[in-house]
């Protein structure tokens, strides 16, 4: 039986978790099915990782949002936005992700172009993600954006990815605490929240 291309990706994001580089013959291998198979079904090695890459940050999205939701509104920031809580923890995780940090290290080019390539398999589907977060608020407290959400959240990605990945990007250390805050005053200002 040949492997579904949803199998592959799962491989791929299993042999990211190992923190092992992707081999695609390896893959390919464990998987039963030749490399020609394996390009066919998923594609080239850029896109394998790129899929396994957002199987795992959508996963880790979708578990900000269920703990967030799961705490106790007492145990919330008041007054935060969920989008904004919600992105934090996600860029928490991601920031301190051990297979994360290995791929950077290991293979910084290919990790910079396959996860903020804007026509990507990785940085689109986010900013789809963070829109559906900006929707929810703006829709449950009345909001009224100064730009279309979709921007938004395309500016927030990036600024995002400039901080995460600054250690790559420009040899600094990455500062989420600091992204955190640039991106609250973005939000805030760009959605007209008003403080207190």
């Amino acid at each position: 039986m040949i492997a579904p291309p949803d199998e592959v990706v799962r491989q791929a994001a299993r042999t990211l978790l190992r923190e092992e580089r992707l081999d695609t013959t390896v893959l390919a291998a464990q998987l039963g099915i030749s490399r020609v198979t394996l390009f066919r079904r998923v594609g080239n090695r850029d896109a394998i990782l790129g899929e396994a890459l957002w199987w795992l940050a959508e996963r880790t999205l979708h578990r900000a949002v269920a703990d967030h939701d799961a705490r106790r509104a007492d145990l919330r920031e008041p007054g935060r936005l969920r989008s904004l809580a919600v992105i934090e923890d996600y860029r928490g995780v991601l920031g301190t992700a051990p297979a994360l940090r290995r791929f950077l290290d290991d293979e910084p080019a290919t990790a910079m172009r396959i996860l903020t390539d804007p026509r990507g398999r990785v940085q689109p589907r986010l900013v789809e993600a963070y829109t559906a977060l900006f929707e929810r608020d703006v829709e449950e407290l009345g909001l009224v954006p100064d730009v279309p959400l979709p921007l938004l959240s395309y500016a927030v990605v990036r600024l995002g990815e400039s901080f995460l990945y600054s250690d790559v990007m420009v040899s600094r250390e990455p500062d989420l605490k600091a992204a955190a805050t640039v991106c609250d005053a973005l939000v805030t200002g760009v959605l007209g929240v008003r403080a207190g």
